[in-house]
């Protein structure tokens, strides 16, 4: 009997889609300058010689085509945004050692003309070692776009910002606007601010500089969101918040206390207890999730609950050891 030929099995392939560049956009090289006698740089170039500055060229952006200046301005035209990060001296030593021993001052401040001056949303420590080099003058990159000012976190490679650096600063950034655009509602403020929970953190560490922001992020991510009220009335609904989350954080600090004259010495105590009342702890993370899970009142409210009736012989060695597993991992 022959044998019964085998049916050739079908193969099927896999078909990944690659995503192209996207479409040819911006000017052409030959497209980019710009005289600065246009009318659309004219004014800027106004206000760098007011400044007792000199202009050094014009140029269009390459990604949107906006107009552009570089300019020489007197190091005290220039000054940092107010909301931005505390400055480190330390970092600003260290770059002006840097610069000294390089020779040249190669990175222009972005710069964006206030009313009296010009405002630079990502300078401070440029401007700081510019000061401590004694340095007569600083070149800048000028956008006319003052709104820049509160968009270029995003964009900042200066320095990376830990979570207590991004917070403080998008705060300042909401205060200051809350009192520029008082109508303006928070969510249309989304770009500017990056994340909903730095606003409600940022707050916390206002008042508490070593407050432990990061225990509590997985939590606020969970639950935090932009608000539909204007900045003002956002402000004062987030002050409120914070403070729970600072009771919260003091009671942690107590059952911290207790856990280590009971012998436990691990630096992940904190985490252990945090994430034991994290009220969504337990609670699916759906894919693109966009309503929270709870209000984030509820959450807090919840929170408070678990914390105050947390039982401290609970704890057991292998439970730290799990929680210092997930901080590394997530590290």
């Amino acid at each position: 009997m022959p044998a019964k030929a085998k049916t050739p099995r079908k193969t099927t392939r896999k078909t990944t889609r690659r995503r192209g560049p996207a479409e040819p956009r911006g000017p052409q090289p030959g497209e980019t300058a710009v005289d600065p006698s246009d009318p659309s740089v004219a004014g800027m170039a106004e206000r760098v010689r007011k400044a007792g500055g000199a202009v050094l060229g014009a140029f269009k952006d390459p990604y949107a085509g906006s107009p552009l200046m570089l300019a020489s301005l007197p190091l005290k035209a220039v000054e940092a945004t107010p909301f931005q990060r505390d400055l480190s001296r330390t970092h600003a030593q260290r770059l002006a050692g840097a610069i000294g021993a390089a020779g040249l001052f190669l990175d222009p401040v972005i710069a964006v003309p206030g009313e009296e001056r010009f405002w630079s949303p990502n300078g401070r420590h440029r401007l700081a070692a510019a000061k401590q080099l004694g340095m007569r003058s600083v070149t800048a990159l000028i956008v006319k776009d003052e709104a820049l000012a509160y968009r270029i976190l995003a964009l900042n490679t200066e320095k990376a910002h830990n979570l207590r650096d991004k917070s403080l600063e998008v705060i300042r950034m909401a205060r200051s606007l809350a009192k520029e655009e008082p109508r303006t509602p928070e969510r249309e403020q989304a770009t500017s601010f990056e994340e909903p929970y730095l606003l409600t953190l940022g707050i916390a560490y206002e008042a508490r500089g070593r407050f432990a922001g990061s225990s509590y992020t997985s939590m606020l991510r969970r639950v935090d969101r932009f608000l539909d009220d204007t900045l003002p009335k956002a402000l004062r609904q987030r002050e409120q918040w914070a403070q729970r989350l600072m009771d919260i954080d003091d009671r942690v600090a107590e059952i911290v206390k207790k856990l280590q004259e009971m012998g436990f010495k691990s630096p992940y105590l904190r985490q252990l207890v945090v994430a034991r009342a994290n009220p969504v702890r337990w609670i699916p993370l759906k894919r693109g999730e966009q309503k929270p899970p709870m209000p984030i009142g509820e959450a807090l409210t919840r929170m408070t609950a678990s914390v105050r009736k947390f039982d401290v012989k609970s704890v057991r060695p292998q439970d730290l050891a799990l929680v210092a597993a997930v901080s590394s991992s997530e590290d």
